[in-house]
């Protein structure tokens, strides 16, 4: 009876991995080097969600496994996300509200790039890219006050993201689900 309370999850072990996995390519350099996404918290935000999405939308093609797979890296995402604001010095009472706000913010970008990825809509992911990496009503955020992106500058870098987006959903595409499943580590593209 206490051996299934104390029994451990063996897919916490693959979500782990697979979390990882996800925050690592979202870091690669080459994403953040002009043209590319802006290297502030928010882009790195950005980016990150970007690459879930890809994970999320090809892993719940396994159904209840997938979904459970997915709902640990998720959880395990917003953790991270949790510690790292603790660690940059937000402060107890305002870290819920944050998190509450990037779960929003997860949910509406993942909703407006999974659309965009299943039609394979090049232009539509650029769009998408640049409303949420770029200030596009002329304001400047307080994270990079000094940082201003000409409308050249952002499309460039938003087509160059929303090609790597396609590549990086096709490259997911052609991974075996069953052996992210078992544990094999997703890969994505080290290259635009």
């Amino acid at each position: 009876m206490f051996g299934r309370l104390f029994r451990t999850d063996p897919m916490k072990k693959v979500a782990l991995a697979a979390y990882d996995t996800i925050l690592a390519a979202s870091r690669q350099p080459f994403l953040y080097q002009a043209p590319g996404a802006p290297d502030t918290v928010d882009g790195r935000f950005d980016v990150l969600v970007m690459h879930a999405v890809i994970f999320f939308r090809h892993v719940r093609t396994a159904g209840e496994a997938g979904a459970h797979l997915n709902q640990l890296v998720f959880d395990r995402m917003f953790d991270d996300m949790d510690a790292a604001l603790r660690e940059m010095g937000t402060g107890d009472p305002s870290v819920g509200k944050k998190i509450k706000d990037m779960g929003q913010a997860f949910y509406g970008r993942a909703e407006a790039y999974e659309a965009a990825l299943h039609d394979k809509d090049k232009a539509a992911l650029s769009a998408i890219v640049t409303r949420n990496l770029f200030a596009t009503d002329g304001t400047v955020t307080d994270e990079a006050p000094d940082q201003t992106v000409s409308d050249a500058a952002q499309r460039e870098a938003s087509d160059r993201l929303a090609t790597y987006l396609l590549a990086a959903d096709s490259h997911m595409a052609s991974q075996d689900v069953s052996a992210i499943l078992e544990g094999q580590r997703p890969s994505f593209p080290t290259s635009i």
